[in-house]
C-alpha cells in the first residue's frame, strides 16, 4: 500500500496483535471472576480486534484496480470500512457496556479471585500501552506539527485516527475496570463493578461517536487541506501564461488519491500549442506541489477582466 497506507498498516497490526491476546486473557478473567467490568473490556476487546480485520480488509480492497464501473478506482474502501468500524465500536461495545452495567446496578453481586482480575486488567494495559505507542510513533511523522486532536480532525487517512482512539479508549476504559474491580473488593459492593462497566460504555459510546463524524465526513467527500489548495494553487500561477485561477474544486476520492478541477484564465493571444503545453507544465507542477493528487483536470479560459471572478 502506497502513501499513508504503509503506516496505518503497521499501527493495525500491532493493535490486532494486542487485541487479540489481550481479548483471551480478559474472556479467561471474566468467567473466573464474574465481574461485569472485566467482560465489557472483554466484549470491547472483541470489538476492538474485530475493528483491526475490518481495516486490513478494508486496505486490500482499496487496492483494486480501477475498472468501468469505478473508473477513480476503490479507495473509498478505507472512509466506508473505517466507518463500520465506528459503527461496531458504539453497537458491540458501547451499548453492550450499557447494558451489562445497569444490570450488575440493579442486581449486585461480588467478585470472586479479584486479584486474577487484577492481573489480568495490568497485563492488558502493557500490551494496550504498546500498541498505543506503535500507533503513535506511525501517526507522528503524519501529524507533523499539529496537535493530536486537530490531526485526528483534519486528516485523511481514515485508519490512524480508529487505531489511536481505540487504544486511548482502551487505556482508559481498562482504569475504569481496575477502579471499578479494587472498589468492589475493597468494600464488597458489587455496585463499584456496575459503574467501573458503566463508565466504560460511555466512554466507547463518545469514541464511536467521534469516529463515526469524522469517517462520515471523509465517506462524503473532503477536500484538498489548506496547505495543499495553497500550494495547488501556487503551482497554477507559477507559469506566467496562467492568468488567474478562476475556479479549483479538489476531493480526496481515497487516502492518498486527490481529484483536482481547475478553470484557468489563459493569457490572451496563446495559440492551442502553446495552451497544450501550458496544461501540460501545469499538471506536472501541481503533481509535485502536491503528492497525493492523482487525477488533474484542468479547463482554460481566456482571460477576460470585465467577466472572470475568482472563486474562493
Amino acid at each position: 500500500m502506497a502513501g499513508e497506507g504503509g503506516e496505518s498498516k503497521i499501527a493495525i497490526i500491532a493493535a490486532l496483535a494486542a487485541n487479540a491476546g489481550i481479548m483471551t486473557a480478559k474472556f479467561i478473567g471474566a468467567f473466573i471472576t464474574g465481574s461485569s467490568s472485566m467482560l465489557a473490556e472483554a466484549v470491547h476487546s472483541v470489538a476492538d480486534t474485530a475493528n483491526e480485520a475490518l481495516l486490513l480488509v478494508g486496505q486490500h480492497r482499496a487496492g483494486r484496480d480501477p475498472d468501468t464501473l469505478h473508473p477513480f478506482g476503490y479507495s473509498r474502501n478505507r472512509y466506508f470500512y473505517s466507518f463500520v468500524v465506528a459503527l461496531v465500536l458504539f453497537t458491540m461495545g458501547s451499548l453492550f457496556a450499557v447494558n451489562e452495567a445497569i444490570h450488575k446496578i440493579m442486581s449486585p453481586h461480588g467478585i470472586e479471585s479479584p486479584s486474577v482480575a487484577i492481573v489480568i486488567l495490568l497485563v492488558s494495559m502493557v500490551l494496550e500501552g504498546f500498541s498505543f505507542r506503535t500507533a503513535r510513533k506511525q501517526s507522528a511523522p503524519l501529524k507533523g506539527e499539529r496537535g493530536w486532536w486537530h490531526f485526528i480532525r483534519t486528516t485523511r487517512n481514515p485508519e490512524l485516527p480508529v487505531v489511536l482512539l481505540e487504544d486511548l479508549g482502551a487505556l482508559i476504559g481498562l482504569v475504569f475496570a481496575l477502579a471499578g474491580v479494587s472498589l468492589t473488593m475493597l468494600t464488597g459492593n458489587g455496585v463499584w463493578d456496575g459503574i467501573g462497566t458503566l463508565l466504560i460504555g460511555l466512554l466507547l459510546g463518545v469514541n464511536a461517536i467521534v469516529l463515526i463524524v469524522e469517517t462520515k465526513s471523509l465517506l462524503i467527500g473532503e477536500g484538498a487541506t489548506a496547505k495543499e489548495d495553497t500550494a495547488i494553487r501556487g503551482a497554477l500561477l507559477a507559469d506566467p501564461r496562467i492568468v488567474r485561477v478562476v475556479r479549483i474544486q479538489t476531493q480526496y476520492l481515497g487516502p492518498d488519491d486527490l481529484l483536482v478541477n481547475a478553470k484557468i484564465a489563459m493569457r490572451p493571444g496563446l495559440d492551442i500549442s502553446e495552451v497544450g503545453a501550458a496544461i501540460d507544465d501545469a499538471d506536472h507542477r501541481i503533481r509535485v506541489a502536491a503528492p497525493h493528487v492523482c487525477t488533474v483536470y484542468l479547463e482554460p479560459d481566456v482571460f477576460r477582466p470585465e467577466s472572470v471572478r475568482a472563486t474562493p
